[in-house]
C-alpha cells in the first residue's frame, strides 16, 4: 500500500470539508444540504478502517489497475471476486479506486471491461458518454466525498448516440422525443472533425470523449482543485467492442 497514505487520507478529508462548503454542485444543492453530512459517512466508518484498503491509490496507480483490468478482459482471464466479504465490507461505506463516465450501450459495462468487483467503480452512464448536470454531480461526489482518485470518460465504437449526431450535423435529421437533446449534445464533437480525413463516425466518437475530458476539467471547482493538488487524475478512452480492448487517448 502506498507510504503515503496517512498524507493522502488528511487531504481527501479536507476536500470532502470544501466539498460539503461548496455544497458539491447545483443538482446536490437542489436536492437539500442537509444530505450531505449523511453523504459524507458512506467513504468509510467515523474514524474506521477504508471498506477497501486496496482501493486507496495514487491516480498513476489507479489507472495503472484499471487498465491491468482490462488487459485481463480482453484475454478472458478474469478474476473470480468473493461478493460475499465484499458485501459484508462494503455495508459500511465505499471507496471507489475509479469513477467511469460511459455510456448506456447494453454492450458496455465498465465493471466487467475492467475486471473490478463490488466497491471498485463508480459508475455514470448515459447515451454519448456526455457530461450532464446530474453527471457532475455525481463525479464531484465520488471525488471529494469518496477520495476517488481517476475518472475515466470511455466512449465505444458504432455508438448510436453520436451516429444520431452526425445524422443531426450533416442532413438535419430530427429524432422523437427526448433523443434530439442526446444527438444535439454530441453535434459539437461531430462538427469539429468533419473535414477531417478517415471514418466521419470513428473521429467524432474520439472527438466527444476529448471534448468531455476537458470539460470535466474546467466544469468544476471540486474538480480543477483535486486536479491541481495531483489528487486526481481525468482520462478517456474507447472501448473497442469485439475485442473489449480500451484504448488510452490523450
Amino acid at each position: 500500500m502506498c507510504e503515503c497514505n496517512e498524507q493522502r487520507n488528511s487531504a481527501s478529508q479536507a476536500s470532502r470539508r470544501q466539498f460539503l462548503r461548496l455544497g458539491g454542485g447545483a443538482a446536490l444543492l437542489t436536492a437539500g444540504a442537509m444530505m450531505l453530512p449523511a453523504m459524507s459517512a458512506t467513504a468509510a466508518p467515523k474514524g474506521g478502517p477504508l471498506p477497501k484498503p486496496q482501493n486507496d491509490l495514487t491516480p498513476d496507480l489507479a489507472l495503472s489497475r484499471l487498465m491491468a483490468g482490462n488487459q485481463r478482459y480482453v484475454e478472458g482471464v478474469t478474476r473470480r471476486h468473493d461478493f460475499l466479504s465484499e458485501r459484508e465490507a462494503l455495508a459500511s461505506g465505499q471507496n471507489p479506486f475509479a469513477a467511469i463516465l460511459s455510456c448506456a450501450d447494453s454492450r458496455i459495462a465498465p465493471e466487467y471491461a475492467f475486471d473490478s468487483a463490488r466497491g471498485d467503480i463508480f459508475a455514470v452512464r448515459v447515451a454519448g458518454n456526455f457530461v450532464t448536470t446530474d453527471g457532475l454531480a455525481s463525479l464531484e461526489y465520488a471525488v471529494a466525498v469518496l477520495g476517488t482518485p481517476v475518472i475515466m470518460v470511455l466512449g465505444h465504437e458504432a455508438c448510436g448516440a453520436v451516429k444520431a449526431g452526425v445524422q443531426r450535423a450533416t442532413d438535419g435529421t430530427t429524432f422523437p422525443g427526448h433523443i434530439d437533446a442526446l444527438a444535439k449534445a454530441v453535434e459539437p464533437s461531430v462538427k469539429s472533425v468533419m473535414g477531417k480525413s478517415g471514418n466521419v463516425l470513428d473521429n467524432a466518437i474520439r472527438q466527444n470523449v476529448l471534448d468531455n475530458v476537458e470539460r470535466l476539467k474546467g466544469a468544476s471547482a471540486v474538480l480543477t482543485e483535486a486536479l491541481a493538488a495531483k489528487r486526481l487524475k481525468i482520462v478517456g478512452g474507447v472501448y473497442e467492442l469485439a475485442s473489449g480492448k480500451v484504448q488510452l487517448l490523450g
